[in-house]
């Protein structure tokens, strides 16, 4: 690595040092953020000793960095597997093979399913056609010759490394916290269908699909429901006021909710006390969920 630049102030994050400068030592520890941790993977002890030189007075977003060492492509996998929250690996090409720095990369994210750390190649025998191959081929997020990384390069490469580790963290968070909220709507949705009848319209009226226990109560199958009209269910005429109820409030978009009758296949009335609602389905726009009443008599 190329130390061409003499002043290195320019990499200090100023008002983190004026806040830290104004809290006692102590308080300061305690309260202060835990760091970026880097990997440093070279064969070199000296690009160990420059690379953390050249650093060491970076901050970003309020955080230090935190340096960690391998010398051999071993060395660092395993480091990698007993320290899960390394944001970059500044990684040498060359070390005890021509390709060891290579096959790291690689088992990065294939082997040890780490899609967050950030990966920098550094190598000092570069080849364009090699260079080439190893952008298009690896899943890596930078590429350098030692020769070219000034301080200031090294800086800018690590800062958009940081940068762009910590968005794919907070994005992970984010998914995780989705991920926590479906499964839980999961859960629900097996409870309700474990207890209601449950049925989504087309708009005509017809019948789109059905739970298990829908087709249980009516006694019908599934592909005798789906596509029926709801004569199947309840021969017309339909209560004149309850009908326009419920069509003007799905056509407001608005929940509707009530007891309606219908009848199983053996010809027993049943009642349910019913809510229809219109959901963001252009295929089946209205869903109704009931819940069965005690099934009273046959029609006469």
């Amino acid at each position: 690595m190329n130390q061409n630049d003499d002043d290195t102030d320019w990499m200090i994050d100023d008002d983190d040092a004026v806040a830290a400068e104004a809290q006692s030592g102590g308080k300061a520890a305690a309260a202060a953020p835990p760091p970026w941790r880097v990997l440093i993977v070279d064969d070199d002890v000296d690009v160990h000793v420059v690379t953390k030189f050249s650093l060491s007075n970076v901050c970003f977003r309020g955080r230090r960095l935190s340096f960690l060492h391998a010398y051999s492509g071993e060395e660092a996998l395993n480091t990698l597997r007993n320290t899960p929250d390394i944001a970059l690996v500044l990684l040498d090409v060359i070390m005890e093979t021509s390709d060891a720095g290579l096959n790291v990369a690689r088992q990065i994210r294939d082997s040890l399913h780490n899609s967050l750390v950030r990966i920098v190649l550094r190598t000092g025998q570069p080849g364009q056609a090699l260079e080439h191959s190893i952008i298009l081929d690896y899943d890596i997020n930078d590429f350098w010759c030692k020769t070219d990384l000034t301080t200031r390069k090294l800086f800018t490469t690590v800062i958009s490394s940081l940068r762009a580790y910590a968005g794919l963290q907070e994005a992970q968070e984010r998914a995780a916290v989705l991920q926590t909220q479906l499964d839980h709507a999961r859960r629900l949705l097996d409870a309700v269908d474990q207890h209601a009848v449950i049925a989504t319209f087309d708009a005509r009226g017809r019948i789109a699909s059905v739970n298990d226990k829908f087709c249980a109560k009516f006694q019908f199958s599934r592909q005798e429901l789906v596509g029926a009209d709801l004569r199947l269910l309840h021969t017309p005429p339909y209560p004149p006021d309850q009908l326009a109820d419920a069509l003007g409030a799905l056509g407001a978009g608005e929940t509707w909710t009530d007891v309606v009758t219908g009848w199983r296949r053996d010809g027993q009335e049943l009642r349910l006390r019913v809510t229809a609602s219109v959901v963001d389905d252009p295929a089946a726009p209205y869903v109704v969920v009931g819940s069965v009443m005690q099934p009273l008599k046959k029609p006469l």
